[in-house]
């Protein structure tokens, strides 16, 4: 195997198994080690505006062509997968051929590949999250892996929990899956099977016409220094390299010169693992011996004038992506109320906000609107699932805020540790517990001390922020700020008896209250909670 085929295999499998790692792993020991592939994704870069990745991966396209699209993108290195599937499975029908000859040379679909382009800034700038969301490649490799993938992964953990605590071994812990919508599920299976069948029998086809990110760097990678080049007086034209190309860009003709679209070329090795000859190289673009080895694709006056028109085509789309891929899509809360973790009496109806809850470090809805990709990175890595995937189409599948199986805990930062995109900015645990997401809102009709005439204080006991204090509901009944007593309407002391007897309702610091959302998880009314979260549109410090 050649040495570029190796090292790239090597770093194609390592970073795909940290990207896959990362979206599996609950305890969030990952993130720390292998957090930055995630944020060098390059479409997460760019809504990010992460200056460095973004450099990274245009110097990388630069200087060694379609690298990312076969190294970094785990979906890239999916497709590749499904690829050699179906390329073992012709190996083993023609068991006398050394190599499976599968593909060949197909016309590059300019039209289609600027129009889907084209197309996705306009979705991204408008904001049709439902479209827009769909082509984002890492987003969709990670759908397929948190909706499809961790499921498994959880239950392999649990049953190997239920094993060790038998054992009194501990190192495995009990872990409750995600409750992802069935919308989310569906479409990541579609995805994969799209992405298979293609692939099985196709290759790179979906990388090379549909994935935006593919088109941007592959007329980017027109210009890179380190291209794939023919001897000449090597090769013989046997056609090998065509029939093995799984991006379909290699041209052989007999008395012509091998033709190499670079725009689909992803430097894989694959052509020259199987030239007998040894006519491949990586060379640098404009190196040529003194019998010219190393041929462009062709030396007709046409093909040069075609060459001009894609380069000037090539340059004005490239400018156009990267200008214009700043803004990304939103979020919409749908968010639930909880059962507190007691008894499964009756579940609870989700609470009609009149503003929806974001994340701390999202800033703002805003702020989030312009920046998720939906790759659901912070869904999977949530410990409270508090983060769920919206089914609202104008925030598709973008993580929403509800405190059904638990309430965002001051202490847990670990949705903005691992957004690679910018739409959950970092931030301490200590700034957490000064950022405002919303206040506490109490309903009066389901509180049960008015109900039902029952004492309750749960959303008091448990608020972290101290936000929240019962007070009796006979107003007349007032408590005397000096000695600290209570007294009724005629002046008349209460002892101790008649003030714990007194029903009580809670009231809510504003000022103070950070919408953790606790006292509406653990609230026991039922079907309708009687204290609920109201997000703020602009988040703020308190």
């Amino acid at each position: 195997m050649p040495m570029l085929k190796l090292t790239r295999r090597i770093l194609a499998i390592a970073f795909w198994l940290g990207i896959t790692l990362l979206f599996l792993d609950f305890t969030g020991t990952m993130q720390p080690i292998l957090g930055w592939m995630a944020k060098l994704q390059f479409l997460p870069s760019v809504m990010a505006v992460n200056l460095i990745s973004i450099a990274i991966v245009l110097v990388a396209t630069l200087l060694l062509g379609r690298m990312y699209c076969s190294v970094v993108c785990p979906l890239g290195v999916l497709q590749d997968f499904f690829a050699w599937i179906g390329r073992w499975r012709i190996f083993r029908k023609n068991k006398k051929a050394k190599f499976a000859n599968k593909y060949s040379y197909s016309k590059p679909k300019t039209w289609l590949r600027l129009t889907v382009l084209a197309l996705f800034i306009i979705m991204l700038l408008a904001g049709f999250n439902a479209c827009f969301v769909l082509l984002a490649p890492y987003s969709a490799y990670g759908r397929i892996v948190a909706s499809l993938l961790q499921p498994i992964y959880i239950d392999v953990n649990n049953l190997l929990a239920q094993w060790s605590e038998a054992n009194d071994n501990f190192l495995f812990y009990q872990v409750e899956p995600h409750n992802n919508p069935m919308l989310l599920g569906l479409v990541a299976c579609v995805t994969a099977l799209i992405l298979f069948v293609v692939a099985f029998m196709h290759g790179r086809t979906y990388c090379n016409t549909i994935c935006p990110v593919g088109t941007t760097l592959g007329y980017l990678a027109k210009f890179s220094w380190l291209k794939m080049r023919v001897d000449e007086d090597k090769c013989i034209k046997c056609g090998l390299c065509e029939k093995n190309c799984k991006a379909a860009c290699i041209k052989v003709e007999k008395g012509v010169p091998v033709k190499f679209d670079y725009t689909r070329c992803i430097t894989c090795g694959d052509c020259q693992e199987v030239c007998g000859k040894g006519a491949l190289h990586l060379a640098p673009a404009r190196r040529k011996s003194n019998s010219s080895l190393f041929s462009e694709a062709s030396t007709s006056s046409k093909a040069n004038t075609s060459t001009s028109s894609s380069s000037d085509l090539s340059r004005r789309s490239f400018l156009a992506i990267t200008g214009t891929t700043v803004a990304a899509a939103a979020l919409k809360a749908q968010e639930k109320t909880t059962d507190g973790g007691l008894a499964a009496i009756e579940d609870k109806q989700i609470p009609m906000r009149k503003t929806p809850l974001t994340p701390p470090g999202s800033l703002s809805a805003a702020n989030l609107q312009q920046h998720c990709t939906a790759c659901q990175l912070c869904i999977a890595n949530c410990p409270n699932e508090v983060l769920h995937p919206s089914t609202d189409m104008k925030h598709f599948l973008q993580p929403t805020m509800e405190y059904t199986n638990g309430y965002c805990r001051p202490e847990c930062t670990r949705c903005a540790d691992v957004c690679p995109a910018g739409a959950i900015q970092p931030i301490t645990k200590e700034e957490k517990t000064a950022i405002q997401i919303g206040h506490a809102v109490w309903v009066k009709e389901n509180c049960l001390p008015v109900a039902q005439e029952q004492r309750c204080g749960s959303c008091a006991a448990h608020c972290p922020a101290e936000a929240i204090q019962m007070v009796p509901i006979d107003k007349s009944i007032k408590q005397n700020p000096e000695d600290g007593q209570w007294y009724d309407a005629e002046g008349n002391q209460l002892d101790w008896r008649a003030v714990n007897s007194l029903l009580r309702i809670p009231v809510v610091d504003t000022e103070k209250c950070i919408g953790c959302g606790k006292c509406e998880y653990l609230c026991p009314a039922r079907p309708f909670s009687a204290i609920y979260v109201e997000g703020h549109e602009q988040h703020r410090e308190i």
